[in-house]
């Protein structure tokens, strides 16, 4: 069943007037008055959605709840520096499909890309636009949260809820995810991805500073977009029975 995001839901009717989702359901699949959607929200919330009327600029749907699926057991965030080109797209698509929480586009001394205001704002809307489409393609129950792009430091300094604090990189000694994962149950989990050129000496010293464990992800070096990629996939799938 076809399934279309809102913000919020409250009642047992809404109307879409968004015209992406008003043309998609009216021109694109084609859908009649007693055919039926699945309407879910930023808050978890499921509902199948019977078209109650359509018009040219909006669709009425009567909404009947839906039983909330039991949610991963494992929250991820993944903190990302911003890669050339428009590769943090694709990394935002892929996350989404693999479940991760929360997605921080972040600063490092080594990432090249320069947003000013304008751009960050616009960006922004951008990336959470992407999560929304993933999120409704693969079916998922909620959208990721796409923070605003953030400095390294301040994405360390507000780590203190997690309960386990991973920064891959490519110097000193590091230990394995693998053998990390299996030593404890883990509730909510923030991996640091670094540039191309990997983080600097300092940003490493001051993430190991707050208790940050230092990981290898292989023997090769990865690209930001795949290192990202894997290690989400590797986490989800290894602590999410």
């Amino acid at each position: 069943m076809h399934r279309f995001f809102v913000e919020n839901i409250d009642g047992d009717s809404i109307t879409l007037t968004d015209s992406e989702q008003v043309h998609h359901i009216c021109d694109v699949i084609r859908l009649k008055t007693g055919e039926a959607i699945i309407i879910f929200d930023r808050n978890g919330k499921e509902y199948k959605a019977v078209i109650a009327v359509v018009g040219k600029k909006q669709v009425t749907l009567n909404l009947t709840p839906l039983k909330i699926r039991r949610g991963n057991k494992t929250r991820l965030t993944i903190a990302c520096a911003i890669p050339k080109g428009g590769r943090i797209d694709d990394i935002i698509d892929h996350l989404t499909q693999l479940g991760v929480e929360q997605i921080i586009p972040m600063l490092t001394e080594r990432v090249v890309v320069k947003l000013d205001n304008a751009k960050t704002e616009t960006r922004l809307k951008r990336w959470q636009k992407i999560a929304q489409n993933a999120a409704q393609q693969c079916q998922r129950r909620n959208v990721p949260v796409i923070s605003p792009v953030t400095d390294i430091k301040e994405v360390i300094s507000n780590s203190q809820d997690f309960d386990l604090k991973l920064i891959p990189n490519l110097t000193g000694q590091r230990r394995l995810i693998k053998n990390i994962l299996s030593k404890g149950t883990y509730k909510n989990i923030i991996v640091l991805i670094g540039p191309e050129g990997d983080f600097s000496p300092h940003e490493v010293e001051l993430a190991l500073h707050n208790n940050f464990v230092p990981v290898s992800l292989g023997d090769t070096v990865l690209r930001v977009a795949t290192a990202a990629i894997a290690v989400a996939g590797y986490i989800k799938f290894a602590l999410d029975k």
